[in-house]
């Protein structure tokens, strides 16, 4: 089956400033994806690019095997913009009226169970809401309007960490009765590993890495040991990461360590220990490495 979504050589300047530079990727139909990167790195210029908000200057976009074309909006797609400006004299039940009408299977049933598991009160104005709060009404459009591809640009923004593991729960329990395509652009990497299938990091503008997250734990690690036993134990590895202090190393590798590798690393005094993926990310940018 094809993509449902795909970016071939994506390119989009902002006068010098190059946002995005012949990124690729793909989305595949019913699978919960994570778009990691830092501020800047051209995570929502891409997003609005596939949205159809932004043109990109070179590249094509291809939603359900159909090119997005300029001055297109994709349909089957809903959209959760961070920071998206809402009429602030509107109440909560106004915004949501406004984008049922944008999609065709929209959930009222599902918007009230949400309403009632954040204690949200409809009849509340936009203005009146917190951050937090404006974040759970996008998040309640995103996930009611059952859109075969659903974007989520930091959805929990403002949000403590027993709202955000709401949402996540939520997020997972209508996706087992709901499969869909699901992007969810985020720096929070620890905290959304266990939602997403699949990983895209991107850091000026192009993508530093896509891998399954089960992958990305079985492959990083970190390793210590003399400067001369380093060098010595990854030659030939991917080293993502590398840093001297004395005589000693520390490096992050991107690797399958098998029994032949771990014996090898005792034998020169190397000590091999797992990434959190959040660690992962930092030591990944900071390297500046590419990962295919």
């Amino acid at each position: 089956m094809p993509p449902i979504l795909q970016c071939a050589n994506l390119t989009k300047n902002y006068s010098k400033i190059k946002a995005v530079h012949g990124l690729n990727i793909e989305l595949e139909n019913n699978t919960i994806y994570g778009l990691f990167g830092r501020n800047g790195s051209g995570k929502t210029t891409l997003l609005d690019m596939i949205a159809g908000n932004v043109f990109p200057d070179e590249g094509e976009i291809e939603v359900g095997g159909l090119p997005l074309r300029k001055g297109e909006t994709p349909k089957d797609m809903c959209y959760v913009r961070q920071g998206r400006s809402y009429f602030g004299g509107a109440k909560i039940i106004e915004i949501l009226k406004l984008a049922a009408a944008f999609h065709k299977s929209w959930d009222w049933h599902f918007v009230q169970k949400l309403i009632d598991a954040f204690q949200l009160d409809p009849n509340k104005k936009m203005r009146q809401l917190s951050r937090g709060m404006e974040s759970i009404v996008g998040n309640i459009i995103g996930l009611a309007s059952r859109e075969p591809i659903t974007v989520f640009d930091e959805p929990v923004v403002g949000l403590d960490v027993l709202m955000r593991e709401k949402f996540y729960r939520l997020l997972m329990e209508d996706y087992a009765e709901n499969p869909r395509t699901i992007l969810l652009s985020t720096h929070l990497i620890d905290e959304i590993a266990k939602v997403v299938e699949r990983i895209y990091i991107i850091e000026k503008g192009s993508i530093l890495l896509h891998d399954d997250v089960d992958n990305i734990r079985t492959h990083s690690h970190l390793i210590k040991g003399s400067s001369d036993a380093i060098r010595m134990f990854t030659s030939g590895k991917r080293v993502i990461y590398q840093d001297s202090y004395g005589h000693s190393t520390l490096a992050a590798v991107y690797e399958t360590m098998d029994e032949k590798d771990r014996a090898e690393a005792k034998r020169l005094g190397v000590s091999i220990d797992g990434l959190p993926l959040q660690k992962f990310f930092s030591l990944l940018i900071e390297g500046g490495g590419y990962v295919e």
